[in-house]
């Protein structure tokens, strides 16, 4: 990582390591842990481990699965203490710890049962303080933890200890937060079926850890790490108590990592390598912090605000002001499929062919119309063959009572029902299963049907809004998706050969895909990596010497002024049309399955984003439109993910 590279002074309160993704990340923890068990084994001891639950320690799991049965590591030794369990919550409940640890580690090694502890979520009211003392002397009778791993929640939570958790908390029955709740829906289904209890080890139970690991991986966490490694010790972030613990140290992938000093703005705490697009960066913040537009940036203002090194480099502000100035002025442009019988030289995209083949990619059967739903709109409008392709078919986030009422209309409009009224068994079948279905439970492959086609329905009729014909809609359905749960299956060569024989048949010169790895639920960086397989497995064909990569962000972030290669203003009747389209998405209105953290609805969240990115053009001294659709071109043979 380049950044990394720069002579830096650390703001960071605590040791932080930065991965280039979660993979490698969580490998390394992995490692650590396994050469630990092993020298404890050496010396006939037991080592005991603190663990954690949620997404971000599952590659972890993974990692310490593989060497078990790849490189023979024995778990024989090892004792384990489990962070928290939801409460009230029964130890065969799809969604306990219990199960998820089972499912993730425990089935898959040779640990003793009686060495596994995890806080029983069925403990009666009236016995809790006793159980929780006791779960506390069953720590110190194993002689304590010796590695303790966490994650962190986008509240600063480290375990289940919420906002105002003091430093001296044990082991305890806590009130989960709202927040903390919203992002376990993904996991419940509806947010008032999540609980509003947990069991959590406290901060003092983890302060007794030898030595800490807390990993979090993706962008949604940056802002709390930031908070953690480099704010002051509050009980409003209780990560950051771990500033005074004199072993641990944060496990990052670079996303996690983008919100830290010395990533977002290096040359506050030292010398930096001056590339183009740091200069680009810097002066983008320098504007920004003095509400200048960036041709009236002074001497002054660079010297004043710790960038006087970089007028020394360039000979003054006015030669930088001109330089970036112009960069950012080339990113803009209403031809997204780049401008007939034009000089291209310093467009984002090329003039020719003047009628491109247009692959749009929409990870979700919504993602398309939100996140670029005008540069949708113009491409078809200024007549390139645009193709679109939903890769999942996005049936989880479909309401119950949806699935219901399609039902309902299929049994009613079935022209071969006798006159008696009497249900169909789809119907009854249907009935049945939601009547008994339990917050979390996999749905029936016939509901998962009917859910699926809803969206497929949406689906057809955003891309119709945007002017798109029948035949030019594409529904890939890809396989790891197709669980039924909130989690998914692994990437495989089949879902890989499902894109790149569309690929193949379209041989296209553009492709849009998805580059927002901060969706809570993983679908988008899974879909992308399918793309990117494809076109790998494509690289020796003639079409891909030829085509283009270009990356949108969805509903929850957008790209940084300073990595925008591809900025499409968008008219406020565009604007207007791309919101009709998204209202086709009808299952996904008022408040979906899973909102996310954002109460707004996606539309209100596509405008004020594309609204806030024309706006930040406009400070920067740029024309004022009313919205910007921004995207980054992929260079294979430069980035990875």
């Amino acid at each position: 990582m380049d950044l990394l590279k720069y002579q830096l002074r650390s703001t960071e309160k605590i040791p932080v390591r930065i991965w280039e993704n979660a993979r490698e990340a969580s490998k390394h923890v992995a490692r650590s842990i396994a050469l630990s068990v092993r020298q404890k084994q050496q010396e006939g001891e037991n080592i005991v481990l603190g663990l954690a639950t949620g997404s971000t320690p599952i590659l972890l799991y993974k990692e310490l699965v593989r060497i078990h049965k790849e490189e023979k590591l024995s778990f024989s030794n090892v004792v384990t203490f489990n962070l928290d369990e939801y409460y009230p919550m029964q130890p065969d409940d799809a969604r306990s710890y219990i199960k998820f640890m089972h499912d993730q580690l425990f089935d898959h090694i040779d640990i003793n049962p009686k060495n596994i502890h995890i806080p029983d979520g069925t403990v009666a009211m009236e016995n809790m303080e006793a159980y929780c003392n006791e779960y506390e002397e069953k720590i110190e009778a194993a002689g304590g933890i010796d590695i303790q791993v966490l994650g962190i929640g986008r509240t600063g939570h480290i375990g289940f200890n919420e906002p105002g958790s003091w430093q001296g908390s044990k082991t305890r029955l806590v009130k989960l937060d709202n927040i903390t709740r919203l992002d376990a829906v993904k996991d419940f289904f509806e947010f008032d079926k999540v609980p509003y209890r947990a069991i959590t080890m406290g901060i003092a139970s983890i302060f007794k850890a030898k030595a800490i690991y807390l990993m979090a991986y993706g962008m949604h966490k940056a802002d709390v790490v930031k908070r953690a490694v480099e704010g002051p010790i509050t009980p409003s972030c209780p990560a950051s108590y771990l500033q005074k613990h004199d072993h641990v140290r944060f496990i990052l992938d670079e996303p996690a990592a983008q919100s830290l000093t010395k990533i977002q703005t290096p040359w506050q705490v030292g010398l930096c390598n001056w590339t183009d697009d740091l200069i680009c960066r810097a002066t983008i913040w320098l504007s920004l912090k003095t509400g200048k537009p960036i041709l009236k940036l002074t001497d002054e203002d660079y010297s004043e605000h710790g960038l006087s090194d970089l007028i020394v480099e360039s000979d003054s502000a006015y030669n930088i002001n001109i330089k970036i100035f112009n960069r950012l002025q080339h990113t803009i442009t209403g031809w997204p499929g780049g401008k007939p019988d034009a000089d291209d030289e310093q467009r984002p995209e090329r003039a020719l062919p003047a009628r491109k083949r247009v692959v749009i990619f929409s990870p979700h059967p919504d993602d398309d119309v939100i996140s670029m739903g005008g540069t949708f709109i113009r491409l078809v409008e200024q007549g390139h063959e645009v193709h679109v392709a939903y890769q999942t078919s996005g049936n989880i986030a479909v309401h119950d009572h949806d699935a219901l009422r399609f039902t309902e209309f299929i049994h009613e409009f079935n022209p071969t029902q006798d006159e008696s009224g009497k249900e169909d068994e789809l119907l009854k079948k249907v009935k049945k299963h939601l009547k008994k279905k339990q917050a979390g439970e996999k749905d029936i492959p016939e509901v998962r049907k009917i859910k699926g086609l809803i969206r497929r329905g949406e689906a057809r009729a955003g891309a119709r809004v945007c002017g798109l014909g029948d035949e030019n809609i594409h529904f890939l359905d890809l396989p790891f998706y197709e669980t039924g749960l909130s989690s998914k299956g692994n990437l495989t060569n089949k879902d890989i050969d499902i894109v790149l024989e569309l690929l193949e048949k379209i041989k296209p010169h553009q492709i849009y895909a998805a580059g927002d790895l901060a969706d809570p639920h993983g679908t988008h960086k899974v879909c992308l990596d399918a793309i990117l397989g494809a076109m790998n497995k494509a690289k020796n064909k003639s079409w891909y010497k030829d085509c283009w990569l270009w990356l949108y962000r969805g509903a929850w972030h957008e790209w940084r002024l300073d990595q925008i290669e591809m900025a499409v203003p968008i008219s406020p009747m565009e604007l207007v049309k791309k919101r009709k389209a998204i209202f086709m998405h009808q299952s996904q209105k008022d408040r979906p399955p899973f909102p996310g953290n954002d109460e707004r609805e996606f539309w209100e969240r596509a405008e004020d984003r594309n609204r806030e990115t024309a706006e930040g053009y406009h400070n920067l001294g740029l024309a004022n439109y009313e919205a910007i659709e921004a995207f980054v071109r992929w260079k294979f043979d430069k980035q990875k993910i």
